[in-house]
C-alpha cells in the first residue's frame, strides 16, 4: 500500500451530526492469524455481448483502451468475468478469435484473470471446445476457468439435466488434443437455486477439473419491483440483509468446503434486472457493497464479481444499469459510480489476512460493522462502517483498541455530501474523488492516547472509515 503525504488529523470526520455520538469500543485481536484474502478477490462481471466489436469495429476490452485499463488498476480489479444473459441468447453472436484476442490482451495489460462463460442454452459442445482450445493454446496463463452457461436453472428443467449437459461439455473441452488443462466453474445459478451448487460440489468431489463452485447472488431480488426507494435503501443497510447472506452461504458453502472446493460469487450485486434507480446508484449502495465485500471475505469466499456495464441484459431485453461500478461518459472516458468507491475502499483494507471478528462493545446497538485485516508487515487495517440511516441515524464515537505496539494510525473517510445516503454524486474517499486515472484523496494521521493506547475517531451516521494502524 502506498501512503501519500499526511494531513493534520481532525477529530470529527464530518462537521454535521444529528445527535451526540454513541460510544462504541472496538478491540482487535492483533496477534490472531486468519485466512488470506485472495489477491483477485475483487472482480467485475460484464455481459458477453460487450466482448464483440461495436458498429465501428472497435472493442471495449482492448489493449488500446488505456482509460479502462487505468480504471481497473485504480479500483484494484483483478478478476474479469464475462457472462450474463447475453451469453445464452441465440440472437447474439458468440465471440470469435479476433474478439478473444482483444479481450485477453486487455486482461494481460491490467493484469486481471478471466472467467469466460461458454454458451450452453442451444449451444454446441464441439463449438465450445473449439473456443476453449483457442483460449488455452494462447492465453492459459490469463485464465481462471470457463463457466458453462449462465444461470442454467432458467432453461434446464432439473439439476440432473443440467449436470448431464455440463459433463458432455467438460468431456469435449478437456479431451485429448483439445484443452486438457482447462478447468470449469459452476453451476452459476440464480440465488433461488443455490442447492444446485451444493449438489455439484458433491457430484464433482475429487474431480479437479472443477476449479471452484460459482454462485450468483442478488439479495434484494428484482430491482424492477422496487417502488419505495427510501425503504429499499434502508433495507439494503439492515441486519435482515446480512442474515440472508448467512442463509445462502450455509446452503452450499459447507458442502463445497467438505469436498475441497473454494466458492466465488461470480455474478452479484444488490438487485437484479439492472438494479433500482434511487437505490443501487446511491451512497447507500457504497456502504452496502463495502460491507458485503468484507462479509463474504470473512466467510471464506474466494471472491466477488460485481455485475456492471452501462446496460445489462434483463432476460432477452436491455436495461439501464443502475448498480454499475462505473459508467461511460458521453465525451469519452469513465465516471466512477457509488459501488466503485466501495471497491476502492475495500482494496485499501483487504491486502492481507482477515482477522477474527473484533470484540465489539456497542451498548447503543448501533447498526455498525467492523472488519480487521493484518498485513504482511504486521500492521493492521480496520474498516468501520456505520450503516445507521434516516433522520434518527446516530453517529458513533469509536474507541479503537489494538495494543501498545501501534504508535499511530492513518485513516480515510468514505462519505457523501451531508452524509446523505441518497446521494448519487459528490461521494469522496479521503476527501477526494476517484477518477479513471487515479484517486485524488489523502490519508490523514490519527494519534493514539499514550496512556491507554487507544485511538478515537468519530464516525457519523451513513459513513465509513478505513484505518491503518502502524507499528512503532
Amino acid at each position: 500500500m502506498n501512503w501519500p503525504s499526511l494531513l493534520p488529523f481532525f477529530l470529527v470526520l464530518s462537521p454535521v451530526i444529528a445527535a451526540p455520538p454513541v460510544p462504541v469500543r472496538v478491540a482487535m485481536q492483533a496477534d490472531a492469524t486468519g485466512p488470506l484474502i485472495p489477491s483477485d478477490f475483487s472482480g467485475l462481471s460484464f455481459e458477453t455481448q460487450l466482448v464483440l466489436a461495436d458498429a465501428q469495429g472497435h472493442h471495449f476490452f482492448s489493449p488500446d483502451n488505456k482509460r479502462l485499463i487505468s480504471l481497473f488498476r485504480t479500483l484494484g480489479i483483478k478478476s474479469l468475468r464475462i457472462g450474463g444473459n447475453t451469453t445464452d441468447n441465440p440472437a447474439i453472436a458468440v465471440p470469435r478469435s479476433p474478439d478473444l484476442d482483444q479481450l485477453f490482451a486487455f486482461a494481460r495489460a491490467v493484469p486481471a484473470k478471466v472467467i469466460f462463460t461458454l454458451r450452453l442454452r442451444q449451444g454446441d459442445p464441439t463449438a465450445a471446445a473449439t473456443t476453449a482450445k483457442y483460449v488455452m493454446d494462447r492465453y492459459a496463463a490469463d485464465m481462471t476457468c470457463f463457466a458453462i452457461g449462465n444461470e442454467p436453472n432458467i432453461y434446464a428443467k432439473t439439476y440432473r439435466e443440467y449436470v448431464a449437459s455440463l459433463k458432455t461439455y467438460l468431456s469435449a473441452i478437456t479431451g485429448e488434443g483439445v484443452a486438457p488443462t482447462a478447468t470449469i466453474c459452476g453451476p452459476s445459478t440464480t440465488p433461488s437455486h443455490a442447492d444446485w451448487a451444493r449438489q455439484l460440489a458433491g457430484d464433482f468431489g475429487g474431480d479437479r477439473r472443477l476449479r471452484f463452485i460459482s454462485q450468483h447472488e442478488y439479495p434484494g431480488n428484482s430491482g424492477s419491483k422496487v417502488t419505495d426507494p427510501v425503504g429499499a435503501r434502508a433495507a439494503m443497510l439492515s441486519p435482515a440483509w446480512v442474515e440472508e447472506y448467512g442463509k445462502i452461504q450455509q446452503s452450499f458453502a459447507p458442502e463445497a468446503a467438505a469436498h475441497g472446493f473454494p466458492f466465488r460469487l461470480e455474478e452479484t450485486n444488490n438487485f437484479y434486472n439492472g438494479g433500482a434507480k434511487g437505490v443501487s446508484d446511491t451512497f447507500a449502495a457504497t456502504l452496502w457493497a463495502l460491507d458485503y465485500l468484507h462479509w463474504w471475505a470473512a466467510h471464506d469466499a474466494a471472491g466477488l464479481n460485481f455485475h456492471t456495464g452501462d446496460y445489462v441484459a434483463k432476460a432477452d431485453e436491455t436495461t439501464r444499469c443502475w448498480y454499475a461500478s462505473f459508467w461511460t461518459k458521453p465525451g469519452g472516458g469513465y465516471e466512477v459510480r457509488p459501488i466503485g468507491y466501495a471497491l476502492k475502499a475495500f482494496e485499501m483494507g483487504s491486502m492481507g489476512r482477515h482477522l477474527p471478528a473484533p470484540t465489539l462493545e456497542n451498548p447503543g446497538r448501533l447498526n455498525l460493522t467492523t472488519y480487521g485485516v493484518r498485513l504482511d508487515d504486521g500492521s493492521l487495517v480496520v474498516t468501520l462502517i456505520n450503516k445507521e440511516c434516516g433522520q434518527d441515524g446516530r453517529g458513533a464515537m469509536v474507541i479503537l483498541e489494538a495494543g501498545p505496539r501501534f504508535g499511530h494510525a492513518l485513516y480515510v473517510e468514505l462519505a457523501a455530501p451531508n452524509n446523505d445516503i441518497a446521494a448519487t454524486d459528490g461521494i469522496t474517499l479521503g476527501g477526494g474523488a476517484i477518477a479513471e486515472d487515479g484517486w485524488i484523496g489523502h490519508w490523514s494521521r490519527l494519534e493514539r492516547d499514550l496512556t491507554t493506547h487507544r485511538l478515537q475517531l468519530e464516525l457519523p451516521a451513513g459513513s465509513a472509515a478505513v484505518v491503518h494502524l502502524v507499528p512503532n
